[in-house]
């Protein structure tokens, strides 16, 4: 099927007994057994849960994988990957990347003995030139957080085969619906379901589909036995928000182009970054890997100095954590998301200062253009006058 139709059909035919179309929420956290030695499959809603395996089951669709994995946060996916590394091992991973991404390999991950270098993904070459003997992973993000790097997904699954890697690819920005990473070679696929996959802003969740039975067995061990799942009502809602995934990104999208080519003639704005701009250096290669470029754009002004009084007069946009809903929202990485990246680290990636990255709703995109052009405006004389 297509992915319109495994989208508006998420949930549906899971509950033969009832004929719902609508998933039920299974609260119940154990289940009777039917006599000694049986099961009905569901033991303990850690293990299995009905309305989260609809949920995993509709996840594996979706990419084309062999199984699906609903976790209580993003980070909590991300944290499932890593524990198949053990003390000694050395993961590669993309430079520009969500912040708490780089929190957990510096904070949590290398005081226990896994080392890890960020290289430019977007250069083979110095992703090849980077693998030690000790190398087991390669962690991408494509395109990355927040200045929206492409990385060829393909060519470095050809790598990570001829070198015994497994290729991780975080598909938050992108989604199912524009990106497959598992069709392309990747080996586990992880998106914050927080974002673009619920979209709505009212559920935290993480989610890891794989397309090799062995590695799933090894993911589903980790996740029963640690037991960071997602809970019932959020595998609910999430599902709820899946049947509309394809609608949603194909109005972000078109906001997104609107603005981008918009913000590229702004004369307060110094730099865009879209996949979708002629002059995007990835362009090419995204458009080989991507149905489309997506809702996220980032973009420096002239002056630091702009910052705060810009987003205090904001009045459509919301100035907030997070991006993927309905709603826009816009995000400092410096002080943000990308906090923990030392400053120098960040400066070389392009998270400077001056960057701003914005989630692109679905409101109108005339409001949202009136709104960025006011609030700048604003900005520009408060600082000139003060």
């Amino acid at each position: 099927m297509q992915i319109e139709t495994i989208c508006s059909q998420a949930g549906n035919r899971k509950d033969p007994s009832t004929g719902a179309i609508s998933i039920p929420i299974h609260h119940s956290t154990t289940y009777g057994h039917p006599g000694f030695g049986q099961s009905t499959g569901f033991d303990y809603t850690r293990s299995l849960n009905p309305t989260r395996l609809a949920l995993e089951d509709t996840l594996a669709s979706l990419h084309n994988g062999i199984r699906g994995f609903a976790f209580s946060s993003g980070m909590a996916a991300i944290d499932a990957v890593t524990r198949l590394f053990r003390p000694g091992d050395h993961v590669l991973l993309s430079d520009d990347l969500y912040g708490g991404t780089y929190r957990l390999f510096e904070q949590l991950l290398r005081p226990v003995g896994v080392d890890a270098t960020y290289v430019d993904t977007s250069n083979l070459s110095a992703v090849e030139s980077n693998v030690r003997p000790t190398t087991v992973a390669l962690f991408v993000e494509t395109p990355s957080n927040p200045t929206l790097k492409v990385t060829n997904i393909q060519a470095c699954a050809h790598l990570a085969r001829a070198k015994n890697l497994l290729l991780i690819v975080d598909n938050t920005f992108m989604t199912p619906y524009h990106q497959r990473p598992l069709d392309l070679g990747a080996d586990i696929v992880v998106e914050s379901a927080t974002k673009y996959l619920c979209g709505h802003n009212d559920v935290l969740a993480g989610t890891l589909v794989v397309r090799d039975a062995a590695l799933a067995d090894k993911l589903y061990f980790i996740q029963n036995s640690v037991g960071a799942v997602l809970g019932p009502q959020d595998a609910w809602l999430l599902l709820r928000g899946i049947k509309t995934l394809h609608l949603r990104m194909e109005r972000h999208e078109e906001n997104a182009r609107k603005l981008a080519s918009w913000l590229v003639q702004h004369p307060l704005v110094s730099r865009v970054y879209y996949p979708g701009l002629q002059e995007h250096p990835g362009r090419s290669i995204h458009e080989q890997q991507s149905r489309g470029y997506g809702g996220m754009i980032s973009f420096e002004v002239h002056s630091a100095d702009w910052i705060a009084p810009f987003l205090e007069h904001l009045r459509v946009i919301t100035f907030a954590e997070s991006l993927g809903g309905v709603e826009s929202l816009i995000t400092y990485p410096a002080r943000q998301t990308h906090c923990d990246i030392p400053e120098d680290m960040r400066n070389r990636c392009g998270v400077t200062d001056r960057l701003l990255r914005l989630s692109v709703g679905i409101e109108s995109a005339d409001d949202l253009m009136t709104d960025i052009h006011a609030a700048l405006t604003s900005a520009r004389q408060e600082v000139t006058v003060g």
